[in-house]
């Protein structure tokens, strides 16, 4: 008897949707391939971590905490596998992942990270329910192994890129990215792009050790408001990375602006991140085939129309 029945992440998760734009191509000045996880299940490439991860550990209830995506990819991945979810929230997340994480049937527990961080509420949560598996969002193998999938799946696409360029925050997605491709044996460069806000991997990799931030940054991509790599991850992006682009907000916004217009697509900034590093760095990505990772789409209705019209 299969001890496991829930079907394997391959045979649940979405491929990828790959978008040639010529039009963004011609405004960013280099042949690039958009990535696009926002028709990912839960609307991020949050639910390949999520949902291996929670599949793939024998406790009932799992906590954790995220500004969003990854709260909403656990909770419907808990809810395909009858497993129950408490996600510690940002009191400032954006309402519609607050809402979403709900209706897909989690606990929400709401924070002020300037009066308790969310490991520190994280772990009061773990004291009070023992019997509960407590998930990183970014630092964990299996959240690693997850997003591997992508990595495959990019390592497959023909001809191949000269860069790849994916969103970091805790590392989970760039590492994950990583590791699919060498595990597929594919050597494409893999670039992160990281809000000039908070920019810890930046500098973790010029100092060769995790730099973490004082705070929580408080930069428009919410999906990357986290206050340093995880270990995991490091391990990793040490060797593994090629280089990480820091992006100034007024970039991100401006991804985010380019999507829309140029694409069709609705990004949130996090997302937009990988097109802000190609503003950011023109000269270095002219000319070169590029895949940019647009690693979500759930943004705050608002938020999203301020951009637009900024």
């Amino acid at each position: 008897m299969n001890p496991n029945p829930a079907p394997p992440l391959a045979d649940i998760v979405r491929p990828t949707l790959l978008l040639d734009m010529p039009r963004l191509a011609e405004r960013l000045g280099a042949p690039v391939l958009l990535a696009s996880e926002t028709f990912q299940h839960t609307g991020s490439f949050k639910f390949r971590a999520a949902y291996h991860l929670a599949r793939n550990v024998p406790q009932q209830k799992i906590i954790t905490a995220s500004s969003g995506n990854y709260g909403q990819a656990l909770a419907y991945a808990c809810k395909l596998l009858g497993k129950q979810a408490i996600v510690v929230m940002p009191q400032n997340s954006a309402q519609v992942k607050i809402d979403a994480v709900r209706e897909y049937g989690a606990q929400v527990d709401l924070i002020d990270v300037n009066v308790i961080p969310r490991a520190t509420r994280v772990a009061q949560l773990a004291a009070e329910h023992p019997d509960a598996y407590v998930a990183s969002a970014y630092d964990d193998p299996l959240v690693i192994a997850g997003n591997a999938s992508l990595g495959a799946e990019l390592a497959r696409v023909s001809p191949a890129f000269d860069f790849i360029l994916a969103p970091i925050g805790g590392g989970g997605l760039s590492a994950g990215i990583i590791q699919g491709l060498r595990a597929s044996g594919n050597t494409t460069p893999v670039v992160g792009a990281e809000p000039l806000w908070g920019n810890d991997a930046a500098r973790s990799l010029r100092a060769g050790e995790i730099v973490a931030n004082e705070r929580e940054p408080q930069t428009i991509a919410d999906g990357a408001r986290t206050t340093s790599l995880g270990k995991h991850n490091w391990a990793i992006l040490r060797d593994g990375i090629h280089s990480i682009v820091e992006v100034p907000e007024e970039n991100i916004a401006q991804g985010v602006r380019l999507l829309f217009t140029y694409a069709n697509l609705k990004a949130e900034p996090t997302g937009a991140l990988t097109v802000g590093a190609v503003l950011t760095q023109p000269e270095f990505f002219r000319g070169r085939r590029i895949c940019c990772v647009i690693s979500g789409g759930n943004v705050d209705a608002r938020v999203y129309q301020q951009l637009l019209s900024a």
